[in-house]
């Protein structure tokens, strides 16, 4: 290995970071510059990644959650050697079709392990790759021995999401997660003085990690630091005191390197005080052959491991490639074909948060990789299957992880599960709490991370505890956001349906939307195919031609199924529409939306939640049977007489409308 001076090497960095912000006239340097030491340590002395094979599943994971500093991580993976990442790339930095966008992007760039930007989602993401390591290791033995290693700023650490992360991480004591706190001192508005006067290592050992604090800039206190941490039994905390845009004559040290270019007269100034005497982008060659020798020396770690996998059982390589990939066991569309066989034979009044139940007991028998967990909502949720057994401190052979009252930690530690590869995470709480994982929800379909969300008490059917629990314009929300895809389904049948669809979206997330109340079946003969893949289908066909399409999902579709009864009882033909994805009906293509909708005259919507997407099948001249406010305590059938969201109700819209067409 080429021997190159440590600050030399760090240097390559900081010029790289301040080129790239620089041309692009938009960007932050001051982190790269700060965090130069840090970074070179972690990479030339302890990472153990191999940059011909970015995916190599045993490599030590590293995740920027201060995805502002983008263009550290960028430099890293062109000076290693990433193929993807040429000069050419550096130079278009936050240009379009760029692999070098504003933020990392896992699903866009190679070598980025996940989806960072909003502050606080990487360090609670780690925690889902750290924890994924551990019950793979459990489970694989020495084909899993890996750490995860988290760059976090300020920002990460003043977002509340860090407290979930960080308690769930101490509580578990995931000792192979080490983060290393950019400890600048600086935020955009200033010096954090203004605004902050936590005590982050008295924080985190609070929390039951390792917490040290250390010169940012000492690579020997660096090093050592990393060393220590790699032999705690707890998760740790390196608190690297670090001068933010290091280098720079007027800015270093100021919230003027955070968020801007640092300017050509800085610039250059800057490169002179560093002694840094190279043009734009310009890496002499020593010093790029030294990084490119760092990126080869992890090849030989990766030959090892290989040969470990090579001498596995065949069925155990073939079940642990399957899983790494994300690919599906062919026996779970079986399963799910038996269940609902069983569910037309034997019908059963249930919620459908305990049809979910019924379904993830006929699943887990055949998808081991599945984990199960709930925001300490267990016995509401209906999550934990009979032979389940918890993750528990230092003993994670469990597959069911109860994550505590932390909607917001679940749902990023849940991202980081699935983006580590092996495991098909789903987590529970109540729908209305997507307002606390939302954030969450959001990298989850960005990113394209296969994460499921079984979201239970979906409506005011969950009655007595009133409007702050009663979701009426979260389906909406989460119907809105792109590459989300929401399940309402109407009984066991279709909550058997959704959760095979659900699982068999490798590319996103799915939210399922499950009932309180029970619910009387609706699909009384078996289909073998999936009725729900088209997010709508025809539930009850008119008597002749339809004068009257209506449309439901979820607890509804019982109320539309009476009405369309009373309907045809008066002469009225009338069709039942059952809908358990709205967003994915709308994704259908023309002719076969057109089919499910069909042409009747009078359209009716029946929702226990706000209108909004509705017109997309309606009209806006369709009837909306459904809410226009927020809910009240009350028992469910109660509520859904005063909000008039009956079969009388619809029977009654209906027949006005038909009556004045």
């Amino acid at each position: 290995m080429a021997q190159v001076d440590h600050s030399k090497m760090a240097n390559a960095i900081r010029a790289l970071a301040m080129d790239g912000v620089q041309k692009a006239n938009s960007g932050h340097p001051g982190l790269p510059m700060g965090a130069a030491d840090v970074a070179t340590v972690l990479f030339t002395q302890f990472l153990k990644f191999d940059a011909a094979d970015p995916k190599w599943p045993d490599r030590d994971r590293f995740i920027l959650s201060a995805g502002h500093g983008s263009m550290l991580l960028y430099a890293l993976l062109y000076l290693t050697g990433n193929k993807e990442m040429t000069l050419d790339q550096i130079e278009n930095f936050r240009q379009l079709h760029s692999k070098t966008p504003g933020h990392p992007e896992n699903f866009h760039t190679s070598g980025v392990e996940t989806t960072t930007g909003p502050l606080g989602q990487g360090v609670a993401t780690s925690v889902g790759f750290a924890l994924a390591e551990r019950m793979l290791a459990a489970e694989y033995g020495d084909l899993v021995d890996h750490y995860t290693y988290v760059l976090c700023s300020d920002g990460d650490l003043m977002e509340g999401i860090s407290h979930e992360a960080m308690a769930l991480a101490g509580h578990l004591k995931l000792s192979k997660l080490i983060f290393l706190y950019d400890d600048n001192g600086i935020s955009i508005d200033g010096p954090l003085s203004l605004t902050d006067s936590v005590d982050q290592v008295a924080r985190f050992k609070a929390h039951g990690w390792n917490a040290v604090q250390i010169d940012g800039h000492d690579q020997n206190a660096i090093a050592a630091a990393i060393k220590d941490a790699q032999k705690s039994d707890r998760p740790s905390l390196i608190a690297c005191k670090t001068t933010i845009g290091f280098g720079s004559p007027k800015r270093a040290g100021t919230s003027k390197a955070h968020g801007e270019p640092l300017g050509a007269e800085e610039l250059a100034a800057t490169k002179k005080a560093l002694g840094w005497d190279y043009g734009p982008f310009e890496i002499p060659d020593d010093i790029l052959n030294a990084w490119r020798d760092v990126g080869k020396k992890g090849a030989t770690a990766h030959a090892d491991w290989q040969k470990r996998f090579d001498a596995q059982p065949a069925d155990k390589r073939d079940e642990f490639t399957r899983r790494d990939l994300h690919k599906r066991p062919a026996a779970m569309e079986g399963a799910i074909r038996e269940l609902k066989k069983k569910l037309v034979a034997e019908p059963q009044t249930v919620a459908t948060r305990k049809a979910s139940e019924l379904a993830l007991e006929a699943l887990v028998q055949v998808v081991p990789e599945m984990v199960i967990g709930s925001a300490d909502l267990t016995p509401s949720n209906n999550t934990r299957t009979k032979q389940a057994i918890e993750v528990k401190t230092g003993d994670f052979k469990g597959r069911y992880v109860h994550y505590g009252i932390r909607e917001m930690g679940m749902a990023a530690a849940m991202n980081g599960i699935a983006l580590h590869g092996g495991f098909i995470p789903a987590g529970a709480t109540f729908m209305c709490f997507t307002d606390y994982a939302r954030p969450a929800m959001r990298i989850s379909a960005l990113a394209q991370i296969p994460v499921i969300y079984i979201m239970t008490h979906d409506s005011i059917g969950l009655g007595e505890d009133g409007p702050t629990h009663q979701p009426v314009e979260h389906l909406a929300a989460m119907r809105a956001m792109p590459n989300m895809r929401v399940f309402r389904p109407a009984d066991t049948v279709e909550t058997a349906e959704c959760w095979q669809l659900a699982m068999e979206k490798t590319n996103g997330p799915t939210m399922l939307a499950l009932s309180r109340q029970n619910l009387t079946p609706v699909r009384t003969t078996h289909h073998d195919d999936n009725l729900c893949a088209n997010g709508g289908y025809e539930l009850v066909a008119a008597n002749g031609k339809a004068a009257v399409s209506i449309f439901a999902s979820g607890s509804e579709v019982e109320i539309a199924v009476a009405a369309q009864k009373t309907l045809a009882e008066k002469g009225i033909a009338t069709r039942v529409v059952s809908v358990p994805s709205l967003e994915l009906l709308l994704e259908q293509p023309e002719d076969k939306q057109k089919a499910i909708i069909g042409d009747a005259p009078v359209k009716i919507a029946v929702e226990a939640a706000v209108r909004f997407g509705w017109d997309s099948v309606i009209g806006h001249d369709g009837i909306f049977i459904g809410m226009k406010g927020f809910g009240s305590s009350a028992p469910a059938k109660e509520l859904y007489k005063l909000f008039g969201i009956t079969p009388e109700a619809v029977v009654d819209a209906a027949t006005r409308k038909h009556n004045a067409a």
